[in-house]
């Protein structure tokens, strides 16, 4: 199959995905697995985003962790293409969120405000390409989700179509968000 009409297959497939039936794909690649309090989940995304070449795209609900976020602004100053999507009322009402000081650095940040909650905390890695890796689960990217709170982290490599789908949503979320003037919008 050529490469272009994989990628309309992969794009319709990412369609249905966010049409109310839910993707089935085939287990493959990679998978760590971290748990909260113990096992060091802010640092295992940490160095998944100092692996990152190519870009970082980011949804996060609440963001306090300043060691992920510092990895973040580092990937932007080398050249990774690092964008966020955000929960606004978690951005306003955490006095500790990382998510102004983020866009102050220069990482295009959207505000989804479209529903109750934007819950989502995944990070797309070097999507399209053979490292492709996907974060999810629970772990909020926050201190209290590393020392206090109990939670899991899965990272998810080398499995594209996995990638791709997680990118997609993300691209389905950044259409209704709107962009985050950090001189504007501090809370």
């Amino acid at each position: 199959m050529s490469r272009a009409v994989f990628l309309i297959v992969l794009a319709l497939a990412s369609l249905v995905a966010g049409a109310g039936e839910p993707l089935r794909l085939d287990a493959r690649g990679s998978v760590e697995v971290a748990f909260t309090p113990g096992d060091d989940a802010g640092a295992l995304v940490v160095e998944a985003v100092r692996r990152a070449r190519k870009q970082v795209l980011v949804q996060a609900y609440s963001f306090t962790h300043k060691d992920i976020a510092q990895a973040l602004v580092d990937a932007k100053r080398r050249g990774v293409d690092v964008q966020m999507i955000a929960d606004r009322q978690q951005m306003e009402s955490v006095a500790t969120s990382r998510v102004v000081w983020l866009a102050e650095q220069g990482v295009p940040v959207w505000i989804d405000a479209d529903h109750a909650a934007a819950h989502n905390k995944v990070m797309v890695i070097d999507n399209g390409t053979a490292d492709a890796a996907v974060i999810t689960g629970s772990f909020n990217f926050t201190h209290a989700a590393q020392f206090r709170n109990s939670e899991n982290l899965l990272l998810l490599r080398g499995h594209a179509t996995l990638a791709e789908a997680y990118a997609a949503n993300w691209r389905r979320h950044k259409i209704h968000s709107l962009p985050l003037n950090p001189r504007q919008d501090r809370p």
